[in-house]
């Protein structure tokens, strides 16, 4: 494979699993495995862990195969920069999700950015609803664009006033 080849995998896997973690948001965490997310919207338990990190470890799983796979077969094929890409998607994850929205590691609290405000919104507007029905913004990185209109104006009238 080509460096733009290899570039162009990694970060079409990591756009990619944008929409992977979308519908496994709502159709998997929000469905048969709400045992494990539940406590994520409902905090039931004590310490830094939730049932819900396991999450972690399952989308590691198919990013460890495809590096042992790559290794295996060769640099030349896609499977190494396919694991790369679901581990780039898996480290934004964690720094936007967990440091940035939830605080879990007291980085990044604040920030005038409209785009990050809007997915730190969008967020809240989905943990609003503490049971696995009727939930909405199942994404990360990409939330509806009325958020980030929001945010804009809010800036805007900040700098105004």
């Amino acid at each position: 494979m080509s460096i733009a080849a290899i570039i162009g995998t990694v970060l079409g896997t990591a756009f990619i699993m944008e929409f992977v973690a979308w519908a496994t948001h709502k159709y998997v965490m929000h469905g048969f495995l709400w045992v494990l997310h539940s406590d994520h919207h409902k905090k039931d338990h004590y310490g830094f862990l939730e049932r819900n990190d396991a999450f972690f470890l399952i989308f590691a799983i198919p990013s460890m195969i495809l590096f042992i796979i790559g290794g295996i077969k060769g640099l030349h094929t896609p499977y190494l920069w396919i694991g790369l890409g679901i581990l780039v998607y898996g480290l934004l994850y964690f720094f936007v999700h967990e440091v940035f929205i939830h605080q879990r590691i007291k980085w990044l609290r604040n920030t005038n950015n409209a785009y990050f405000l809007a997915i730190r919104r969008a967020h809240k507007v989905h943990h609003k609803h503490l049971g696995k029905e009727h939930g909405e913004c199942f994404g990360m990185l990409i939330v509806p664009f009325k958020y980030y209109r929001e945010a804009r104006q809010k800036l805007a009238e900040q700098r105004t006033h």
